[in-house]
Order: structure tokens, then C-alpha cells, then sequence
């Protein structure tokens, strides 16, 4: 092990951090507009099964390939890979990881400045009575104004720097240690207002109550995708957090209690924000736009509004800058390991190239918004695509196949300390379940299903 290296002081630190990597913009902006878009209660089924059956295997996986390596995604694989005397190629499967989560940081710390911006605006009371116009209006300006956009793209990177600069003890565990349970206590005290003032029967029916003719062939493949996303699969940040774990803890349970975690409070955050869509008679299929354009509107017509909105885009920012850091971190770990940099300078520098290249995705929703790169999109509908359509599902089935076919039986047996049954378990997930799975949204995105 590199003399650069950390390692979590124990589980439950280790647990908090690879929640926080898994909540975070998909959780609480992505699932629930998913949701209502995608027929509710169809939608939610489906994704829980698909979080059990493709998403833990998988976490298992990746959590298992860096504790083995005890490295950062592309050294870990590269040492893998001779461990089990196979092409030493599989490295770029690393490196991919590690390429997709700076990319999907450079637009995503931008929206994250989004959330900053209405965080603010919840503390100054704009919200108060606002129209269903004025409120898509605030929004259309937000994006119009490359100036004010760029100031709160800085202000986040400057937050994820500055946390990733110090290291796992002082900075991943330390922030995580604080930012997880103020994420938990202001989701509840959401939930409590939602319950009080919102329409949580009618929330809990539309999410909860089965209708399995809703159930369609792209609700499938998008709860399969977002199952992907949501536990930040396939962009090295599990792996490098499991690079630092101790070999006394046990993988299974860990991923069990992270899932759990994280699928929970992404329809826990559905539930409190369809209780106020439905309590002021909004759509509930708004799309995208449902937590900055339908929420305000909620906010702004219900008692101390102003108050539980600032409260709930705090939520959201919080649950963005865990994320954040660990998109982050597996390329810092790649080059304090390999190099005699310093983490404070890599980390500055690195930040600096994200921030650049975040600048041409402020530009994208004005100055350069009809700026077209690849397939008529734009350069943050570009990344988005590349990443989250591409890259990751790519990485994510590229795991599986390692270490279900080229990695021997016996290292992965002696990684999970399984009993048998639970070991042919996770080897059917993971080297038949997931690929088919992940396979079938490769062939629809090409066009071959319909």
C-alpha cells in the first residue's frame, strides 16, 4: 500500500461516506421527477427490484475490487489483472471510471450551483405566494445569467476542494461525519412538515399503490439506468472509498445497509415532495423542472414556506457536496500515488481544470445554448449523454465481467468471506443478471428495441 494512502477508522465511517457518494442530486432532483414522469407506483417497483438484483451485486463488485487492490481504479485493476495473469488492458477500465466522474463533476457542480442559488433565495423569502409564471421566469433568469451562474459553479467547486484537499481522515471522513446526519435530521423534519400540511395519502398512493399497467418497456429501462446512477456505480468513486476499508468488515452487509440507505431516502424525499405537489394541486409529471419551477410554487403557498424551503435546498446541497467529493477523489488518489505531488496541490489543480471545463457548461444554457457538439446536443446535454448513457453502464458491466470471469474463484470467495449460498448468490448477479440488464439498455439507447 501506497505510503499515501488512508484508511477508514472503522465501518460505520466508511458506510457514511459511500452513502454520501450514492445521495446526491440523483436521489433527491432525478428519482422523484422520474417518478412522476414514468407512472408512479410502476416506476418505484421496478427500480427497487432493479436495486436488488443488478445494483448491490454490482456494489459488491466494485467495493471488492478496491479493497483487494488496496489502490486507487486504474492501478488497482492493472494489479488485478496480473494477479489473475490476464491482459493488463483491463487498467483502462479504471481509468474510464475515473475519466467519467470528472467529467459528470463539471457539469454537475454547476447544477449544484442551481441549488445554492434557490438556498439563498428560500432565506430571502422569494418565494412567498409566488405564480406558477414568476417562478418559471426566476428559473429561465437563473439560467440566462452566465455571470451569476458562474459565481455559484465556483462556490461549489470551492466547497468539494476544499474538503477532498485534506484527505480521507481530515477531510472525506470528517465532512461526511457531519454532512450525513444533518442530511437525515432535515429530511425528517421535512417529512414531519409534509405530513402536517401536504396530502401524504395522496403521495403515498401515487408511489406506493401497484399498477403494473403502468409498467412499460422504457419505465424499465429507465428505473434500470437510475439504479445505476443512484448508487455511483461505474465512475471509481466506490471503489477508490473501498480501497480504504478494512479487510475485517464484511462487503455484503456494508452494501446492504449503503442500498438500503440510499433507496430509502430517495423516495423518503419523493414522498415529502408529492405530499406538497398534490396538496397544492400540481403535476406530479413536471419533469426536471419539478424542484426548481413546482416546489417554489408548494413553498411559497404554505404556512413558514420560506423557512422549510431554505431547509429543503440545504437538503439538496448537502446531499450534492457528498456526492460532489467523491467524483472527485478516485483521480486525486491516482495521482498522489503514483506521483510526489502534494494532495492540497493536486487537488487545487485538478479543481481548476473542472472549473474550466464547468465554465462551458454555464454557456451552454445561454451564450452557447444553441452551440451544437455531437448528435445536435449541446455541451451539457453532450456530457450528461456521454456519461450517464455511455461510460457508466460500460464501466459497470466491464466490472462484472472481470471479476465474475477473468479474476479466480478463490481471491473473490476469500474477499466476501461468504457462506456458499450467498457467494453463488452474488456470482449469478453479478456474471448473468447484471450484464443481461445492462446489455438490454446498451441495445435499446442504439435503437434495436423499440
Amino acid at each position: 500500500m501506497s505510503q499515501h494512502r488512508g484508511a477508514w477508522k472503522n465501518r460505520w465511517t466508511f458506510m457514511l461516506a459511500t452513502a454520501g457518494s450514492a445521495i446526491g442530486l440523483g436521489n433527491i432532483w432525478k428519482l422523484p421527477y422520474m417518478i412522476g414522469v414514468n407512472g408512479g407506483s410502476a416506476f418505484v417497483l421496478v427500480f427497487i427490484a432493479c436495486i436488488f438484483f443488478v445494483g448491490i451485486p454490482l456494489m459488491m463488485t466494485e467495493i471488492m475490487l478496491g479493497r483487494r487492490a488496496q489502490q486507487n481504479p486504474l492501478d488497482a485493476i492493472h494489479t488485478l489483472a496480473k494477479e489473475a495473469n490476464v491482459s493488463n488492458q483491463w487498467r483502462w477500465m479504471g481509468a474510464m471510471g475515473m475519466l467519467a466522474g470528472v467529467l459528470i463533476l463539471s457539469f454537475y457542480s454547476v447544477i449544484a450551483g442551481w441549488v445554492l442559488s434557490y438556498t439563498v433565495a428560500a432565506m430571502q423569502n422569494t418565494f412567498t405566494h409566488i405564480s406558477a409564471a414568476q417562478s418559471q421566469s426566476n428559473f429561465n433568469a437563473l439560467l440566462a445569467n452566465p455571470i451569476q451562474l458562474t459565481i455559484w459553479h465556483t462556490l461549489f467547486m470551492v466547497m468539494v476542494m476544499g474538503v477532498v484537499a485534506r484527505g480521507v481522515n481530515s477531510g472525506l471522513e470528517k465532512a461526511n461525519n457531519v454532512l450525513m446526519p444533518a442530511l437525515f435530521v432535515i429530511l425528517f423534519i421535512l417529512l414531519g412538515y409534509s405530513m402536517s400540511v401536504g396530502d401524504m395519502h395522496a403521495a403515498a398512493h401515487f408511489m406506493f399503490t401497484p399498477d403494473f399497467s403502468k409498467i412499460t418497456p422504457m419505465a424499465v429501462l429507465s428505473a434500470l439506468g437510475h439504479a445505476f446512477f443512484s448508487l455511483s456505480l461505474g465512475m471509481g468513486s466506490v471503489m477508490v472509498y473501498g480501497s480504504y476499508l478494512n479487510r475485517d468488515v464484511s462487503i455484503a452487509r456494508t452494501t446492504v445497509w449503503i442500498a438500503l440507505v440510499d433507496t430509502s431516502l430517495g423516495l423518503l424525499v419523493g414522498l415529502a415532495i408529492y405530499a406538497l405537489v398534490f396538496a397544492n394541486h400540481l403535476a406530479p409529471n413536471a419533469g426536471p423542472g419539478l424542484l426548481f419551477q413546482t416546489l417554489p410554487i408548494a413553498f411559497g403557498a404554505m404556512p413558514a414556506g420560506n423557512v422549510f424551503a431554505t431547509l429543503f435546498f440545504l437538503l439538496v446541497a448537502f446531499a450534492a457536496w457528498t456526492s460532489a467529493i467523491s467524483l472527485l477523489e478516485p483521480t486525486i488518489a491516482w495521482v498522489v500515488e503514483n506521483t510526489t505531488f502534494k494532495r492540497t496541490m493536486v487537488s487545487t489543480a485538478l479543481g481548476l481544470i473542472i472549473w474550466l471545463t464547468g465554465l462551458s457548461v454555464v454557456l451552454s444554457f445561454n451564450i452557447w445554448a444553441n452551440v451544437k457538439v455531437l448528435f445536435d446536443l449541446n455541451i451539457f446535454e453532450m456530457l450528461d449523454k456521454l456519461t450517464s448513457t455511455l461510460m457508466l453502464p460500460l464501466g459497470g458491466l466491464l466490472m462484472a465481467v472481470f471479476a465474475g470471469y477473468f479474476m479466480k474463484k478463490s481471491h473473490t470467495q476469500h474477499e466476501f468471506g461468504l457462506d456458499p449460498f450467498t457467494y453463488q448468490c452474488w456470482r449469478i448477479a453479478n456474471n448473468m443478471i447484471a450484464p443481461v440488464a445492462i446489455i438490454a439498455v446498451f441495445v435499446y439507447l442504439i435503437g434495436f428495441v423499440q
